[in-house]
């Protein structure tokens, strides 16, 4: 993993959280537990707001009769019921809390069809550290699109997790490091200035 020389100015750089809600935390998930992945988000979240830098939390969930939810033509497209009462509700663990900025998804991507651009440009973003579940769904999605708008990225590896150890190690190791930098979260953490 990247780590002795990375420097984080929280001027330029935003903490994205990714989909820490209720209904996602409570799936199966390897290498990392979820709980383990919230834990250290959380504590990601209270470094970013200490040194004064902006933190993002996304989430995701269709309109309530689902008639917004993408319905591709595929092989392994997966079941679809409508979520329950607090499904997409973030946990309370990581907030919000004043200063953060929520964005809410409709798919995979936290970019496509939100403001996460426009409000990251405004702000004079030019980094973004990405953390939380799914590793190759949320996280990995919302990277590429990211990479193609020319963000510098951090990956906190110990701070994402997905379905399988498989599909997390072919998502950081042969897509997240060519996008950017993949670091744990003490890497991270150490690279923010003390305040």
């Amino acid at each position: 993993m990247s780590s002795s020389n990375l420097v984080l100015d929280p001027q330029t750089t935003a903490l994205v959280v990714i989909d820490l809600q209720r209904g996602i935390v409570n799936l199966r998930a390897a290498p990392h537990s979820a709980a383990s992945v919230v834990g250290r988000a959380s504590r990601l979240a209270e470094a970013f707001r200490e040194a004064g830098a902006l933190v993002i939390l996304v989430h995701v969930g269709p309109s309530a009769d689902g008639k917004d939810r993408l319905q591709p033509l595929a092989d392994n497209a997966g079941q679809w019921s409508p979520p329950g009462p607090g499904w997409d509700e973030i946990v309370p663990q990581l907030g919000p809390r004043e200063g953060d900025y929520v964005v809410r998804k409709r798919q995979w991507g936290a970019f496509y069809g939100t403001d996460l651009d426009l409000q990251l440009r405004r702000r004079g973003i030019r980094t973004i550290v990405l953390c939380g579940i799914s590793t190759n769904f949320g996280v990995e999605s919302t990277a590429r699109d990211a990479y193609e708008r020319a963000y510098q990225q951090v990956f906190v590896e110990d701070a994402c997790t997905a379905r399988s150890a498989e599909d997390h190690a072919f998502a950081m190791q042969t897509i997240l490091s060519r996008l950017g930098r993949v670091c744990s979260t003490e890497t991270v953490i150490k690279a923010l200035p003390v305040t």
